[in-house]
């Protein structure tokens, strides 16, 4: 069914000055935004969560198929579950598939299978991608650039918490079905990643590193 078009409502006409100084002004706030691994305990209200899960619901998507879902988990007892499962993975990822390149690769930045934060962080959410939709005859809806509509989606997720303050923690066990069960997410969804936030902890400590500059991570022709 084809949509009905209607004139844009926000359409932004900022003059030269202004686009200068709001670009400016964004990136020396993204700028500030860091993973951390400590969260502090103090709870955050979920009507942030869902407004934030809002603006992530805003990316495009493919053919406007929205293939993403956002399962929440505040601090319960599944979250037990959640970190045992992980690190039964990330044991096995860090022990034994992991290449010897690849953990060098991730030795300066500490990390290790042990994940207290999912737990402690008083909010998961696990980002799901719908490879394909379903119809009430239980027939399939092709989902197009499915996973790259997700990863938009999840960007502005991550920038939406960061704008209202809170840390976050990307985290890819691997493999992450389990986390189907435990969501009760359908068999047409598969996990993407587990998103951790919350306030990070006032002795959080975060490895020293350096975002590239400009001129090599763009170009001009």
């Amino acid at each position: 069914m084809k949509h009905k078009l209607v004139p844009i409502s926000n359409i932004r006409n900022f003059d030269n000055k202004t686009m200068e100084l709001r670009s400016k002004q964004f990136y020396e706030d993204i700028k500030q935004r860091r993973t951390v691994r400590d969260f502090a305990e103090k709870s955050v209200s979920k009507s942030i969560i869902n407004n934030c899960i809002l603006s992530a619901g805003t990316a495009p998507s493919g053919a406007n198929m929205q293939p993403w879902h956002f399962a929440i988990s505040g601090r319960s007892d599944i979250r037990k579950t959640i970190r045992e499962n992980a690190e039964k993975e990330e044991k096995e990822f860090y022990e034994r598939k992991a290449s010897r390149e690849w953990l060098k690769a991730l030795e300066p930045l500490g990390t290790n299978y042990s994940k207290p934060f999912l737990e402690t962080a008083p909010y998961l959410i696990c980002i799901f991608v719908k490879n394909y939709g379903l119809l009430t005859d239980g027939s399939r809806v092709k989902h197009y650039y499915a996973t790259e509509s997700v990863g938009i989606a999840t960007g502005i997720l991550i920038t939406a918490l960061h704008n209202a303050g809170l840390a976050t923690l990307t985290h890819t066990p691997s493999p992450m079905k389990f986390l189907n069960k435990i969501f009760k997410r359908p068999d047409n969804e598969r996990p993407f990643l587990l998103l951790v936030t919350g306030f990070a902890d006032k002795g959080a400590k975060i490895p020293d590193i350096e975002k590239f500059p400009l001129e090599k991570i763009s170009t001009t022709i």
